[in-house]
């Protein structure tokens, strides 16, 4: 056995900030204060029901994932939020109707209580949404250090140990690094010019990691993922993790793709088509989002097929990626996938996936898990990027030079053998030979 690392207790009290009090933060909200009444039971969160495999299979060691690290109790989370609307928490998960109101009333005042911070908020960023409750100042740099003070005020008033960010806001316009982001300086100075280079979602970043809070991103829009915030992460402490949580179809094709690979099964064309109705699929029917939304959900499939290491099954792969906005639906969201198959001698199948999910619920869990294993992360000195939670992402963030791990059982493995290493226990290959002979 190796020698743990040294994690400091989770004392005290764990501040969730979120961006953004839509759908996903009122559910991830609602449904945590649920659970911890005894009320719900955590479906889908690997802290609250996964366990985790010690020594050889004969040994009989499968903890609960929370009794084996010292994870942060759902009793401890205190919750605060910015949005661009000035709704408290249970009035936004009444607009956001993914919970029952029978449910949300079991909960009212705990909801009622978290009132939204004004927002950073530009419209060039989101061009389809409009709101009020939105921060002024002189420039962004400025705006940002409005965000420390509410950061400051909310862990002050609430006697805080420890804080993680976590942006469930709506996907901005497509960008890519540029000048302004390859360093904190330039970064800083583009701040205060109001550069178009910065997007909103990057200044609640900058505030967190100024803070040496955590910060994760749940949308696929850049934001903390650039070499002047890595940069940051690192000097501050601060473990950062995205970006757009893996729900709905591209969970499946994660699921689905590494199992026809690993069979050596050809795929000629993969037509993916979504509907939804709720605030996320407004945004995305402005094409400018939508090209950030693609191309998170394009790249799953080129990374777990490697066409150029199998060229005969994967080089001429059609992959076509559709999301339209259909109100009638809400956020029950239905995600059609017809995979065109090669077999034997060429011989060609089909494969029809109809997943009616809802979108919100898969997600809820998954901020769930990035809170308490973010925090945990922090607490064992852990900062910059943490691909081991790549597990949760659609794109997940890696180092330069890297291309990222997408298939979602290597990504489980990556993520349990760094649990293990952080408690000192042995690594789980697999490899199954110690058994025989």
């Amino acid at each position: 056995m190796q020698h743990p690392v040294e994690i400091a207790p989770a004392r005290g009290k764990l501040g969730v900030l979120l961006v953004g009090l839509g759908a996903v933060s009122t559910t991830f909200v609602a449904g945590t204060l649920l659970i911890r009444k005894g009320l719900a039971s955590p479906i889908g969160s690997l802290t609250q029901m996964g366990t985790i495999r010690l020594g050889k299979r004969n040994e009989g060691r499968t903890p609960l994932i929370k009794d084996f690290l010292p994870l942060a109790s759902l009793d401890d989370l205190v919750f605060g939020a910015w949005d661009i609307f000035e709704e408290n928490g249970y009035e936004a998960a009444m607009t956001a109707g993914v919970l029952d109101a029978s449910m949300l009333e079991q909960v009212r005042p705990e909801l009622e209580a978290i009132r939204p911070w004004p927002a950073v908020f530009d419209q060039r960023y989101v061009k389809r949404l409009m709101g009020t409750n939105v921060k002024t100042g002189a420039n962004k740099r400025e705006i940002a250090e409005q965000v420390r003070a509410d950061i400051c005020a909310f862990k002050d008033a609430h006697h805080l140990d420890r804080l993680v960010m976590v942006w469930c806001g709506s996907t901005e316009i497509f960008m890519t690094p540029m000048a302004a982001h390859q360093s904190i300086a330039a970064f800083e100075q583009a701040m205060e010019s109001n550069a178009d280079e910065i997007a909103s979602s990057m200044v609640y970043a900058y505030a967190a990691l100024k803070e040496g809070i955590p910060y994760a991103n749940a949308a696929p829009n850049l934001s903390a993922d650039i070499p002047a915030l890595d940069q940051l992460a690192l000097d501050n402490g601060s473990p950062v993790v995205g970006k757009d949580l893996k729900t709905g179809q591209t969970l499946i094709k994660t699921i689905v793709a590494p199992g026809l690979k690993a069979r050596l099964i050809g795929v000629s064309g993969w037509f993916s088509t979504n509907i939804l109705g709720n605030r996320d699929g407004e945004v995305l029917d402005d094409p400018e989002s939508f090209k950030t939304k693609e191309e998170s959900k394009k790249s799953v499939l080129d990374y777990i097929l490697q066409p150029d290491l199998y060229p005969t099954l994967y080089k001429d792969l059609c992959h076509v990626v559709r999301i339209n906005y259909y109100p009638p639906r809400g956020d029950n969201k239905e995600g059609w996938d017809n995979i065109d198959l090669v077999g034997w001698l060429g011989y060609k199948m089909q494969l029809k996936i109809n997943f009616l999910c809802r979108d919100s619920i898969l997600a809820a869990p998954i901020v769930l898990d990035l809170v308490l294993f973010l925090d945990l992360a922090k607490r064992a000195g852990m900062s910059g990027i943490q691909e081991w939670l790549s597990f949760y992402f659609k794109s997940p963030v890696h180092a330069p030079g890297l291309y990222p791990e997408h298939d979602l059982f290597i990504q489980l493995m990556k993520l349990k053998n760094t649990l293990r290493y952080m408690r000192g226990e042995e690594l789980i290959t697999h490899l199954g030979l110690e058994y025989y002979g």
